[in-house]
């Protein structure tokens, strides 16, 4: 898995978007951070501090970025747009009217 910068992550993830819009999904997961373990990497770590991991994958390709809740506004803005403009794609499901499912019941 590949951790990324949040920029690159939103690039990437446009990328994996495009890749899969035809044929294909990508999972994107987000969870609360509490402690960041990086080879090497301990500086500006403070434990009050709260972080949001980020991951995404279309199975072949796993990228991730680490948010602060400094830099959260600002990427939740940029990650929205990102979605709103990648998923016009999804097909629409098809639902059923109350009446037939009203006059199977009687």
């Amino acid at each position: 898995m590949v951790l990324l910068e949040s920029e690159q992550f939103l690039m990437e993830l446009t990328r994996l978007f495009q890749k899969c819009r035809l044929s294909g999904s990508v999972f994107i997961t987000l969870k609360k951070c509490k402690q960041l373990w990086m080879k090497g990497s301990a500086e500006g770590f403070e434990s009050s501090d709260n972080k949001c991991l980020l991951r995404a994958t279309d199975w072949k390709k796993k990228i991730s970025t680490v948010v602060s809740s400094k830099e959260v506004n600002k990427f939740q803005m940029a990650y929205s747009n990102l979605l709103r403009a990648n998923m016009d794609g999804l097909k629409k499901r098809d639902k059923k009217s109350k009446s037939k499912k009203s006059k199977a019941a009687q």
